[in-house]
């Protein structure tokens, strides 16, 4: 048992929750993001609304990011949250040089360990780390590991329109196999190079820009051969899995066509079909999805042993949306896999 403190509480339904992304913002990097001018239509968009608008939304989400204490345990009190896998929010280090971003994630990782130490029971950490210079992440990433105890590693979407499939990027890959971490792909706005399109319709955001984006940056990580080349190694994504289990036949089918016929001459040949990766390299969450037959669907095509919850806190924190998924009509050992066993497993929670 993870949270010995909450087995009263969670005796009633049979097991606890557990929110697997859910993110924080020291203010020091809030303060960087303000003064940063950067040629980059997404960021400004993204960061120009939650720092610059008066609406009670961005009000509400700037406040809670900073916060690690009271706010954010009273509100995981009131929704019913037993414990937060957190993570340095997106785009996190990668819209900064190279030397910046590598200073940022110590001073996060700093913080949010000093957190993690003070409600051990109710908060647990993913390494950020600047993935410009992936020696320095690597070190990073084994301090957070090895030193601060954190059980995973935030990847916040592409670094600069630069997406990490390149095997420049694969030492970070090689170093999180061999620490057992999982790696958790978190959406950022489209790149300037496809964001247009979404910035005309106002679909840049959370809507569907970060999922159409995160679910590139994953299948291109699955086709540039990254999980035949660490077979151990696994992501996380969340939404629902960026769309990918409703996308899985035709992937296999028109993948696999395009390699049969050596359309692109630099695609490697895969040793399996994308939905093998799919369900076996890649855990997915909820987050901001707390709708059943999304999460029964992807249950059923990745497996139920692959789907976790998460909130999205607190960018979306709704407690009826808590109460709306303890109602789900699905088994009693797949709910209680759901909300805590599964998160226990890839978090290794409680070791």
């Amino acid at each position: 048992m993870l949270i010995k403190d909450s087995i009263d509480r969670s005796n009633a339904r049979g097991y606890l929750r557990i929110a697997t992304e859910e993110a924080f913002a020291p203010a020091s990097v809030l303060e960087h993001y303000r003064k940063l001018k950067l040629d980059d239509p997404g960021f400004n968009s993204l960061w120009g609304f939650y720092l610059g608008s008066p609406s009670e939304r961005a009000q509400s989400v700037i406040r809670r990011l900073q916060d690690l204490g009271g706010e954010r345990l009273a509100d995981m009190d009131a929704s019913g949250i037993d414990h937060q896998v957190i993570a340095l929010t997106s785009p996190g280090t990668q819209v900064f040089d190279a030397a910046t971003a590598a200073a940022i994630a110590i001073d996060a990782n700093d913080e949010l360990s000093a957190a993690v130490n003070a409600h051990p029971d109710r908060y647990t950490g993913m390494v950020a780390m600047a993935p410009h210079n992936p020696d320095s992440a690597v070190r990073e990433i084994e301090r957070g590991v090895k030193q601060l105890g954190f059980k995973a590693v935030i990847l916040n979407g592409h670094t600069l329109g630069e997406y990490h499939d390149a095997q420049r990027y694969w030492p970070i890959y090689e170093a999180c196999q061999a620490l057992d971490v999982p790696v958790y792909l978190h959406p950022n706005a489209p790149p300037k190079a496809m964001i247009q399109p979404f910035l005309e319709s106002g679909l840049d955001g959370a809507v569907y820009g970060f999922g159409v984006d995160t679910g590139l940056h994953m299948l291109r990580i699955i086709c540039s051969g990254v999980f035949d080349r660490f077979p151990k190694l696994q992501f996380i994504i969340g939404h629902a899995g960026e769309a990918l289990p409703f996308w899985q036949y035709r992937l296999d089918y028109m993948y696999g066509a395009g390699q049969r016929s050596r359309r692109y001459p630099h695609m490697p040949l895969l040793e399996h079909p994308i939905s093998h990766y799919l369900s076996h390299n890649v855990y997915i969450t909820n987050s901001g999805v707390a709708w059943q037959p999304a999460i029964e669907f992807c249950q059923k095509v990745i497996g139920v042993e692959r789907v976790l919850y998460a909130m999205d806190y607190p960018y979306q924190f709704q407690a009826d949306e808590v109460r709306t998924l303890d109602e789900m009509t699905i088994p009693a050992e797949h709910k209680k896999m759901f909300f805590q066993t599964n998160a226990e497993r890839v978090f290794k929670l409680g070791r």
